[in-house]
């Protein structure tokens, strides 16, 4: 009796990748996970509420935002530990990209929300479907830290005036912010002023001391504890301290994104920003805590499992949504097994929501301002900024341009910039491969190649090594190169590549090397390469360059090469020679001139 074998069904993982981890979950796995949503659930409250009004969303859209989402994406995604919701940077490039359309808050600019969040999904699918996992390795690092350090400074700015208590205009920009709020410092109203620097100094002082203690709940208490105290005794005629009011206490309920075509072309480019953003953050994060999770990533999984959760978002009152830095990476200290641990976190939410929504109406907005500010100056990422001011000047220059474009122009278009600027350099550098003449090291064993301009080189014989590919963009560089290293050494007819660190080559490149072979035999010279790597080799044959070259002059070490070599070389001028560059060169008599000395 035979027994059909099992087929690893790989299709259904990757249509419901939750099987994976399935059989993961267990009694012990259920109780840590739910001890982590509840955590989760908490942290997030305060945050949910300070990213909608980043947003320009009213504050229940942030908690709505980590309810749905979040179980969708942990869901569909291939991370165990990722927790999705409102972040600081989707927020304030929302808040830029929408403004300019609606006024913020109203129920039109509600409604742009959903549908910048439905097309922000639909390009997230539509790029993990096409498994276009490597694209968000196009936003470097740098550009990252550049945006979220210009972004750092216009939540803060847009928070002056609540802050300090100030009328200044809605939506200005941030030079025009800045100039108002100095033209106004003296209208500065030290009753909210005073409640502000109270929440910021509770959140400051409890991150420092009591690090476990959630530091956003704490400064809010403080915060509103002040307030409280201040209508109380001198009226709130007299203080102006304006509460939040009360949050609606229901769950998220159904939305309907706008379908027509105008608006979704016009919220396209914006919304394709906001894809890329989020997936960079969602992936990296992801990829940080699997690191130490030990896990495996899938880059592609993730595409889809935040395309999937921003698209069913937008019909539950959620805007866009990507992982969370400070929940995944909670939801991993906290002891998290399985995705479970962000279902339970965004039903705890739920009901946490359902209970203290009333409660909210006593905090004050001088609060959330202060609350804003302590998440701006968490943005500000001071150590890596140092370290590329150190390191590199391009990196520095990406840098710089990105956070000054975060600041005065579209956001959506910083990072655009960014990610230009950094391909800009990217092909700078692999355009300009470095070509360099090299020689055995006689001092040491087995003599490898060194580019000392202190050793003996052969009068006949030119080894250059070429570091980086030989592409379209670099043929130029190698070539000019080869011509000075020619013109250095005009006696060195015959050229020796060493392809040992060539990574890839195209036909460009192909033709380069063809071409070069044909000018030097016309010169009484020739041209011999040895070291190719089997892509390389397979691309040259194909196209017919091995064939122009001559497959005799093709070699797999530098030995074989020289060995080839050796017996065409001219002889008097070997007898002449006193280098001895070569190990054949040993054998040979030394001149009678140096003999006789």
């Amino acid at each position: 009796m035979f027994r059909t074998p099992a087929v690893d069904p790989l299709w259904l993982y990757r249509l419901l990748p939750f099987l994976r981890w399935m059989p993961r979950v267990g009694k012990e796995s259920l109780r840590v996970d739910l001890v982590a949503g509840v955590t989760g659930a908490i942290i997030v409250l305060p945050q949910g509420v300070a990213f909608a009004t980043i947003a320009g969303l009213p504050p229940e859209y942030g908690l709505y935002t980590a309810m749905v989402p979040a179980i969708i994406a942990a869901l569909f995604g291939s991370s165990w530990h990722l927790v999705s919701g409102p972040t600081t940077a989707i927020s304030i490039v929302m808040f830029g990209a929408l403004s300019l359309m609606a006024e913020p808050g109203t129920p039109y600019y509600i409604e742009l929300a959903l549908t910048l969040t439905l097309l922000t999904g639909l390009f997230q699918l539509a790029m993990g479907i096409a498994r276009l996992g490597t694209l968000v390795n196009f936003i470097s690092h740098t550009v990252v830290i550049g945006f979220t350090a210009g972004a750092a400074l216009l939540i803060a700015s847009s928070q002056i005036k609540n802050f300090f208590g100030l009328n200044l205009p809605h939506g200005a920009s941030f030079g025009q912010t800045m100039l108002g709020f100095f033209h106004k410092i003296g209208e500065i109203n030290f009753y909210v002023l005073g409640v502000a620097l109270v929440t910021l100094l509770t959140g400051m002082v409890v991150k420092r001391f009591a690090p476990r203690f959630p530091y956003m709940i704490a400064a809010m208490l403080a915060g509103s504890l002040t307030a409280l105290a201040l209508n109380h005794y001198l009226g709130n005629a007299r203080t102006g301290i304006r509460l939040l009011g009360a949050l609606p206490g229901r769950l998220p309920p159904l939305s309907l994104p706008d379908f027509d075509p105008k608006v979704l072309g016009q919220l396209a480019p914006s919304a394709l920003a906001v894809a890329m953003l989020g997936l960079t953050e969602a992936v990296s994060i992801a990829r940080a805590i699997a690191v130490r999770a030990e896990q495996r990533i899938d880059g592609n999984q993730e595409f889809i499992g935040q395309g999937l959760s921003n698209i069913f978002g937008s019909f539950f009152s959620a805007y866009a949504s990507s992982g969370s830095f400070n929940r995944s990476g909670l939801n991993f200290e906290v002891g998290a097994r399985t995705p479970l641990a962000a279902v339970f976190a965004s039903i705890a939410l739920g009901i946490i929501l359902l209970l203290v929504a009333p409660l909210m109406g006593y905090l004050p907005i001088a609060s959330m301002a202060a609350i804003l500010f302590l998440v701006a100056y968490g943005l500000v990422d001071l150590h890596h900024i140092r370290a590329i001011f150190k390191a590199s000047k391009r990196e520095t220059a990406i840098l710089l341009v990105t956070f000054f474009s975060t600041l005065f122009v579209e956001l959506e278009f910083a990072i655009y910039v960014g990610i230009i600027l950094s391909l800009i350099f990217y092909l700078m550098r692999t355009s300009r491969p470095n070509v360099v003449a090299v020689v055995p090291d006689p001092g040491t064993s087995p003599h490898p190649l060194s580019a000392s301009a202190q050793l003996p080189y052969c009068p006949q014989v030119q080894v250059v090594r070429i570091d980086g590919s030989l592409f379209f963009g670099a043929v130029h560089h190698v070539e000019q190169r080869l011509a000075e290293l020619e013109q250095q050494y005009p006696e060195q007819k015959i050229l020796l590549l060493n392809a040992r660190s060539i990574n890839f080559i195209d036909i460009a490149g192909g033709e380069s090397l063809a071409q070069e072979a044909k000018r030097r035999r016309k010169q009484g010279g020739d041209l011999y390469i040895y070291g190719i790597k089997p892509a390389m080799y397979e691309v040259m044959e194909r196209g017919g360059f091995i064939r122009a070259l001559g497959s005799d002059h093709i070699f797999a070490h530098r030995k074989e090469a020289i060995r080839h070599l050796f017996p065409l070389l001219d002889a008097e001028t070997c007898a002449r020679c006193t280098q001895r560059v070569f190990d054949e060169c040993k054998a040979l008599p030394m001149p009678l001139s140096t003999t006789a000395s």
